[in-house]
């Protein structure tokens, strides 16, 4: 296990373990021992986040938790996640839920922005012809693509695991998931539909987002599976402060604008390939 997984593992574990507590930079970069410099960048480079985006989505996360599946109130809520008032608490949570806390509670279903970062010990991040190793996904690859799903629930918002299992397995049956696999461990997934073309779902774990594997599996869907069709998808709309960076991978990537839509009641707008773009 190379020395930057290990030293980023101290700080996840430093950070869930003070979830109910005040926390900034550098405070963590004390309570680990390491220069808050130095952790910054290695955070930032491994998980795509910075270690204040990744506090306030853990925080906000186990809030709404607490929402759903306690009585305590909104303004003990508010304290426990370490916000001095119930005024900033509600603020920040409508920004990245868009629905006050009290909404939320009352449509009681629970749904995280960012679960705990599981990371791969030994990641093999040699760059490689990526589209030849892509494949179909098989019924018992499910297991593996919940696991994926874990580390970026952060790109899918309102996310549900029952029904995110039901999608994925219809998917798999009818031959449009597609996947990459290093040893047990699942590094991407895409799932589509070939008669609309739309992509459904595209994760790649995060200490693999700077290979160029979304750019693989985009190329092997279109010479491969959507000959006719143009892939389209929905994604975070321009401004969303819940969005992590993934609209602007499908920028990169060669994705346009199109209509502004809602599903499940959050607002997301539509994109369409235009052309081949990048990924890094």
């Amino acid at each position: 296990m190379s020395n930057k997984v290990i030293n980023v593992m101290s700080v996840i574990d430093y950070i869930e373990a003070n979830l109910t507590k005040k926390l900034d930079l550098e405070q963590v970069a004390q309570g680990v021992h390491y220069s808050k410099y130095h952790l910054h960048r290695i955070f930032s480079e491994t998980i795509g986040l910075s270690i204040h985006e990744y506090i306030v989505r853990r925080k906000l996360s186990e809030a709404a938790k607490l929402l759903v599946f306690s009585d305590c109130s909104i303004l003990d809520i508010a304290l426990l996640a370490g916000y001095e008032s119930q005024q900033a608490f509600s603020a920040i949570f409508k920004e990245m839920y868009k629905k006050t806390p009290y909404q939320y509670r009352e449509n009681e279903a629970y749904y995280p922005l960012q679960l705990r970062f599981i990371l791969s010990e030994k990641p093999n991040l040699k760059q490689r012809d990526w589209q030849t190793h892509i494949q179909l996904a098989v019924k018992e690859d499910l297991p593996l693509c919940l696991e994926l799903v874990y580390q970026i629930v952060d790109g899918f918002p309102n996310l549900q695991e029952e029904e995110y299992l039901a999608s994925v397995g219809s998917f798999i049956e009818k031959k449009q998931v597609l996947i990459l696999k290093e040893e047990h461990l699942l590094i991407a997934m895409m799932a589509f539909d070939r008669s609309s073309g739309n992509i459904e779902f595209l994760g790649v774990h995060p200490q693999y987002r700077k290979q160029g594997i979304a750019k693989a599996f985009l190329k092997k869907l279109i010479e491969e599976k959507l000959t006719d069709q143009t892939p389209c998808i929905t994604t975070f709309r321009e401004g969303d402060k819940a969005d992590p960076g993934y609209r602007k991978v499908w920028e990169h990537l060669g994705f346009a604008e199109a209509e502004l839509l809602k599903e499940y009641g959050y607002p997301t707008q539509r994109m369409i390939f235009l052309k081949e773009g990048t990924d890094e």
